[in-house]
């Protein structure tokens, strides 16, 4: 399997994280398992029919698909002739793209997308990232980051701030930044916390040595105790710590 993955250009940074590109080839056809990071994405297939959302979704050649943003780890199973390209969007910017019903309808779904929102296959085919790149300038509908602020607090902290104390610094209420979270995100604010809790946790486990306690981990990461960091990361990935 061949993966590339590059940023956008200057102007499109605020709003994307990267494009990326994925090959199948004849060694290795496998079940490909990827984690919730809290983003959405657009992914184009350019090869053969591709099973994606631990099977139940079939991606078709030529069509473009949204991708919710996930509470779970998703499988797609990548054969010789797989060949998928897309777009990691950052959290809360899809509504500056696209008019399209609120990401909580999204949530753990990859949906086809009408024509009019789709990549064109010929120009994909030709040069993906360059595409991408006027695709999305030439698109883009507004400049407001919406909920940044709240995000950046979320992230600062490694996902340990409370709902409250967000809410209270923001000046809104835990109602109100739950709807909007919801509808921007797909995700509550405790569960994009989560994620990017579990996702800090995640980083210093792969960084640390064999030696490295869990425990510690655990407690520099906001959770009660070893057990209750490696249930969250079970649930995140299907996996437990030892095979991260």
């Amino acid at each position: 399997m061949k993966y590339k993955k590059i940023k956008p250009c200057e102007e499109l940074e605020p709003y994307i994280h990267f494009y990326w590109e994925l090959k199948g080839n004849e060694v290795e056809r496998q079940w490909e398992r990827v984690f919730p990071d809290g983003c959405a994405g657009i992914v184009m297939n350019l090869g053969d029919a591709c099973l994606t959302d631990n099977g139940s979704t079939i991606m078709e050649f030529g069509k473009t698909y949204v991708v919710g943003a996930m509470t779970s780890f998703k499988d797609s199973f990548i054969d010789n002739e797989t060949h998928l390209t897309g777009v990691c969007l950052k959290p809360a910017t899809f509504a500056n793209f696209y008019n399209y019903t609120s990401q909580n309808e999204l949530t753990n779904d990859t949906v086809e997308f009408e024509k009019s929102n789709s990549f064109n296959v010929d120009k994909t085919l030709e040069n993906p990232f360059s595409y991408f790149d006027h695709f999305y300038s030439e698109r883009i509908k507004t400049k407001t980051k919406q909920l940044q602020s709240v995000i950046n607090d979320i992230h600062s902290t490694g996902g340990q701030t409370g709902i409250y104390e967000l809410s209270k610094k923001h000046f809104t209420t835990v109602r109100q930044l739950e709807r909007n979270f919801k509808k921007l995100i797909g995700l509550s604010p405790k569960e994009y916390s989560n994620i990017i809790r579990f996702q800090n946790a995640l980083s210093l486990i792969k960084k640390s040595s064999q030696n490295g306690s869990l425990l510690d981990i655990a407690f520099e990461c906001g959770y009660y105790d070893h057990s209750h960091l490696s249930n969250e990361i079970k649930r995140n990935t299907g996996l437990p710590p030892s095979l991260l």
